[in-house]
């Protein structure tokens, strides 16, 4: 055989093994069934959706039950009742990476659904919307985010609060410095030590961070919001029998009405380990993503 044709042959089996090896998405579902085990991604203080009661347990919440629901229906698919369920412990910088890497099947915590995000991951129907806001001690005097002039604001390390936070002071003229915490709870550290004047996070997530502090009483939350974010679980990207899994689960709770009860279990009630009540009623943004679920990000 001549030089060029071996090259030629080469490069065809090379083309041909490659585009193979794109035409085949990665099966999540086959995986689960050779392994036996799913493996979820969870928070470790991402109050009241996913956060553990003890350094040994697995997190617990609303989006921890909304995918027991979800491992429900693959156990009920796989023909597999005794399937395991493994937790990885997540962080908004490594949640993608980990997802991507195929090391967490579903990612069930508190992650906004956005456009840029949309390209890397797979997003499940809003289970959640919240709005961007910030909280300050009543004590500061501050009532408005112009106020936040000159004073130091927490972020959480990997949110898009940060994005939105910066946008906020390049459009009103403000000089405001930015701290930045690994997740909300070591944030919330930051404003009640004073070392921040102001947290800047999900509305949700203050609520739930001044409901389980010993002097709730103590904080406030400003009136403006910066945008509304809309929650998703991540899974991979051109996995279509396990993205059509997840989404008929959710999109089943949510038309059937039978997410309200999971809802007021965690946002209505007095919740563990300490028996606090964020008192958060179902919003009108949460009430649409029910009644016409979606995975449209922002």
């Amino acid at each position: 055989m001549k030089l060029i044709e071996a090259i030629t042959v080469v490069a065809i089996v090379g083309l041909q093994a490659l585009g193979t090896a794109h035409a085949q998405p990665k099966d999540t579902l086959q995986k689960i069934k050779e392994t036996g085990v799913i493996n979820l991604g969870g928070r470790e203080a991402s109050f009241p959706f996913s956060y553990k009661l003890s350094s040994d347990d697995n997190p617990v919440g609303f989006s921890a039950d909304l995918c027991m629901k979800v491992v429900d229906a693959v156990k009920a698919k796989l023909g597999m009742p005794n399937l395991k369920v493994h937790y990885t412990i997540v962080t908004p910088t490594n949640r993608i990476p980990l997802v991507q890497n195929g090391a967490v099947d579903l990612e069930c915590s508190t992650t906004t659904n956005t456009v840029a995000r949309a390209q890397q991951v797979e997003f499940a129907p809003t289970h959640f919307v919240a709005s961007v806001a910030a909280a300050v001690k009543k004590s500061s005097g501050i009532n408005s985010m112009a106020q936040l002039e000159g004073k130091t604001v927490a972020t959480v390390t990997g949110s898009t609060s940060i994005q939105l936070l910066r946008a906020f002071r390049k459009n009103e003229k403000l000089e405001i410095n930015e701290i930045s915490a690994k997740d909300t709870s070591d944030a919330f550290l930051l404003l009640s030590s004073d070392r921040a004047t102001a947290m800047i996070v999900e509305d949700v997530q203050l609520a739930g961070l001044i409901a389980r502090t010993s002097n709730p009483g103590e904080y406030k939350i400003l009136d403006e919001r910066l945008r509304e974010e809309p929650y998703g679980f991540m899974y991979r990207k051109d996995d279509p029998q396990f993205k059509a899994l997840v989404d008929a689960t959710l999109a089943s709770l949510m038309k059937s009405g039978e997410i309200n009860e999971l809802y007021a279990k965690w946002f209505t009630r007095p919740v563990p380990p300490t028996g606090s009540n964020i008192n958060l009623p179902m919003s009108n943004a949460v009430k649409e993503a029910y009644r016409n679920p979606n995975n449209r990000g922002v």
